[in-house]
Formats: structure tokens, sequence, C-alpha cells
């Protein structure tokens, strides 16, 4: 068993201990293209979607000098005819990259790798006679022992976005190898890569264009193995006893091909194992890149930004992408970089994103407290004002408000229905995104639209009750919530409440308010 060829099986066998999901399938949708025309496979995630937990799964099944057979047999994959065929056949190469970076110099990490991979398999393998390159020695390996390679490279694309300095040199590296010709043919049954990014195309230049890729805009078939499915959390949380209502809300989100509710594995496990329903996403580095990238953008980002926290969705084009950390020609690009890192979720029928969970918009509502473009920081301002106005039971200045999101480029750009109205005012109330938790009723007949906001615990605030009327009147908004009495949102509730009746009249397109203060008791 070796660092860098044949890793052995003992890494996956840990996972296998802990509450692990069965992701096998995997295996066989890549055993379909073992010694083919498809059978280098590019898949690109998020961070902490389970990308190094899937290479240590490969490991483990094409590594022949372990019996991986007692750790698949009872998988998903066992049941699949190629099974048999290909567990354990392989010489594996097996690169962290993002690891690999932490032990060498970004000048020396190409020939790092050639030297300790080639080192290590004279060292198996005494009659192989090391080659004048380093492919040659692949090839008289596979030739002496009769084994072709199999390569699982994960976070191939560390070192373009960590050292761009050596970029050049690395991809040259990648293309040695896998550029399509007989030799690698010869030396590769298969190759996966996982990373971040998609992999940048650039011309005849490209090192690794003979890949085929899959990314969360595009998936396709490996779908279903991006995160957990619904029915995979689901079943962990009747196991643990976990409320899976809780799990939806705040890692739910994630829309990929096919699959419309992925949740993110990293915080659904992390959840489970702490008992506790909260953002973990703030433990990793992505967390922190993320008001940089929004500062890049102009007054048109802010204000798609601005739309995404309030709960709205935006159109992105994300054919014009350069797949990097680095080129950004437009707003569009910024949003699609937000997109492979996890930060939104992509509907490619739509071309719609949206913030996709509770606990990454937490992490958006942080930029409200940082924001540095001036219209950002302007509606910040104006949202904060309407709090203290709503707190001090001004409604005309509440109206005022409001009306003055209606008439900004922040409301909708259809201002002629009662799904207009509740986008405007969670505008104006854009800064409770950070105190409160947010529930919505969708509308459900002309008229209709609730948004109420409940403190987050150690918040001494009141809760805010809005009902919404079209061409009504702010009186029958207020009577309608205490005949609702909001049983359901409000049970563990025990707090003051303010509840807040917004009418817009469609003829004067005027807006008016009524405010009362309440105690739970009082309604029902």
């Amino acid at each position: 068993m070796g660092m860098y060829l044949n890793p052995g099986n003992s890494s996956f066998s840990r996972i296998l201990k802990t509450d692990y999901i069965d992701k096998t399938g995997l295996i066989a949708l890549i055993n379909k293209r073992v010694d083919t025309e498809h059978s280098l496979i590019c898949v690109s995630r998020p961070r902490r979607f389970g990308k190094s937990y899937a290479a240590r799964m490969l490991c483990a099944y094409y590594d022949s000098t372990c019996d991986s057979r007692p750790l698949f047999d009872n998988c998903a994959v066992s049941k699949s005819e190629s099974y048999a065929n290909h567990i354990n056949r392989y010489h594996v190469i097996y690169l962290d990259m993002s690891n690999l970076l932490e032990k060498v110099k970004p000048e020396q990490l190409v020939n790092f790798i050639k030297d300790n991979v080639e080192a290590e398999i004279l060292t198996a393998y005494p009659d192989v006679i090391k080659g004048v390159s380093f492919d040659q020695t692949l090839l008289h390996t596979v030739e002496k022992t009769g084994e072709k390679f199999f390569a699982i490279i994960d976070e191939w694309d560390a070192p373009i976005r960590e050292t761009p300095e050596i970029s050049k040199e690395y991809l040259r590296f990648l293309r040695m190898l896998f550029k399509s010709s007989g030799t690698t043919e010869k030396i590769f049954a298969a190759a996966y890569m996982t990373g971040i990014l998609p992999i940048k195309k650039d011309g005849s230049e490209s090192a690794i264009s003979d890949f085929d890729e899959y990314s969360v805009l595009e998936p396709g078939e490996f779908a279903e193995f991006t995160g957990f499915t619904e029915s995979e959390v689901k079943a962990l949380c009747e196991e643990k006893g976990m409320d899976f209502a809780e799990f939806k809300k705040w890692y739910d989100g994630y829309s990929f091909g096919s699959e419309k509710s992925i949740y993110n594995p990293y915080s659904v496990m992390k959840a489970l194992d702490r008992k506790s329903v909260r953002s973990y996403w703030r433990k990793t580095s992505a967390a922190e890149a993320l008001i940089t990238y929004v500062n890049l953008g102009g007054d048109e980002l802010q204000e798609k930004i601005a739309r995404l926290i309030a709960g709205e969705s935006v159109t992105v084009y994300t054919e014009d992408f350069e797949n990097d950390f680095e080129t950004f020609k437009s707003d569009d690009d910024l949003l699609t970089l937000l997109i492979h890192l996890g930060y939104l979720s992509y509907d490619e029928q739509t071309s719609l994103v949206k913030i996709p969970n509770e606990e990454v918009h937490a992490e958006f509502s942080r930029i409200l407290k940082k924001a540095k473009n001036k219209r950002l920081v302007e509606l910040v301002r104006r949202s904060e004002q309407l709090f203290a106005d709503t707190l001090a039971g001004n409604k005309e200045a509440v109206a005022a408000a409001i009306q003055a999101v209606r008439d900004s480029n922040y409301a909708p750009m259809f201002y002629n229905d009662e799904q207009a109205l509740p986008y405007a005012v969670k505008f104006a109330y854009i800064v409770c995104e950070d105190r409160y938790t947010k529930i919505e009723e969708l509308p459900s007949g002309r008229g209709v639209a609730d948004i109420v906001y409940l403190p987050d615990p150690g918040e001494r605030l009141p809760a805010l009750l809005i009902e919404l009327k079209w061409n009504k009147c702010d009186d029958a908004a207020i009577g309608q919530i205490k005949e609702k009495h909001y049983p359901a949102v409000l049970k563990h509730y025990n707090g003051s409440l303010i509840l807040i009746g917004i009418n817009y009249d469609e003829k004067t397109k005027v807006h008016s308010c009524k405010i009362e203060t309440a105690m739970i008791g009082s309604l029902g």
C-alpha cells in the first residue's frame, strides 16, 4: 500500500463505520466507461459535497492490491452486471492535489508527483524498468504486470485556483498523461477527476479537453451522486429521531439536472452527528470568499444580491463564464461562479438562480453588515429606518418606505399583481434577514400573502406579522391576522407581536398601512 500508488481500502473502510449513505451506484456508471472512448471523466461540485469521499470509495473498489469485496458486497454496486468485472483490477494512482500543495513548493509540484509515483512503482514492481519519461515508466508497468492504471485525482483544479503561476506546467503534465493518443489508451483504463470548477478550455493548449465533463450546471447522469437526495435524508432523520422539516429548511434547495431536491451532505452529517440543525457553512474556507466576490460587482450585481437575499430568483446567463477565479467580464460571470461554489442553486430549465437554503442565506445576510456598495448601503440604511418606524408604530413612515421601494430599481419589474407586493415588502424589511426567521405563505388567491418574521434565539425583538392586501384596506389586513390566529407558526413563541397590515391600491398606486401591538395570548 502506497501514498500515491495503490492506497488501499482502509480509508473507505473507515467511512463505512460512520452513517454512510450508499453512493456506490457511481461506480456502476464509471464501469460503463472503462476502456471506452469515454473513459476520462471530470465531475465538478461545490466544496463540502462529498468529492473526497467519492475518490476514496473509488480507490477501494479499483485498487488491485487489496480485497474490497467485503466492503462492497452489500452495497448497491454489487447488484450491477459490471461489479465483478472491475473490482480490484487496476493499479490506482491517487492524487489529492490540495494535500500535495501543502507538502511542496508550487514550482516543485509536478516533479514531486512524478518522482514519488515512479519511486512507489519501482519499489512495488522491481522488474519494471524506469523509462526515460514518466509516461514510459507507466507503460512499462502495464506491459510487465498486465494491469492498466486507473487515475483518481481529487481537487484537480487546486493548483490552477491557488497557484496560477504553475498552471501552464501543471496542465502540460496532465496533457502528457491524458491527451488522447495510443499511449494513453495503453496506460489508463480510466481516469476520474473531481474539482470545484469545470475544465478551463483554451483552444489548442487545453491540457485535458478529452475529458467528459459533468458540472453542477450540466451534471447529466451523475446528478444523483452530487449530494444527498431527499429520500436519503428522510431515512437518516427517521433513524436518528431528528426533525426532517428542519433539515429541509436548512440544507435542501439545490437542483442538479433531473434531481430537484439535493441536500448539502457535509452539513447534514454534521447536524446528525452533533444533533443540532444550524449553519456549518461558516466553518469552511468557502464562506470567507462570498463578500469578496460580491464586492467585485457593480450596482447591478448588488441589486441582484438584494433580490436574492429577499427571497427572489434572478436570471443568470452562464455560457460566457471562463471557468476560473480571475476572469469576470460581467455580473453573470460572478453569479455563475457562486453557482459552482454552492452559494446559489441553478435551474437549468429556467436559467434562474436562488439562495438554496437557510444555511447559505445566513452567509448572504452577513453581506448586509459589511456592505460597501453605495446602493446596497443605502438600501440597508432605509431598511433600518423602516424597522425602527415599525417598532415605533409609525404607520405613515412604513407606508412611505414601502412606496419608496416600489418606486426603486429593487422592486419587481411588473408591479401588477399580488405577487409583486410581498417582494417589495421583503426588500423593505431586508435588515430583518439576519435577526429573524422569515416564514412565508405564498399568494393563494388575489389579495392574500402573509410574511411572518420570528426573532432568532437571543434576539430581544418582537415578532412581525404582516398581512398584505390588494385593492382592499389596511384594516382588513389587520382583521385577517386576528382571524387566522397563526397557531402553528407561533406555538413556540411567547413574546410580543407587531401586527402590520399593508394594502396597495391599484388605481391610486398608493400603499397604506396599519400597525398594532399585541401579545401572543391576544390572538387566541
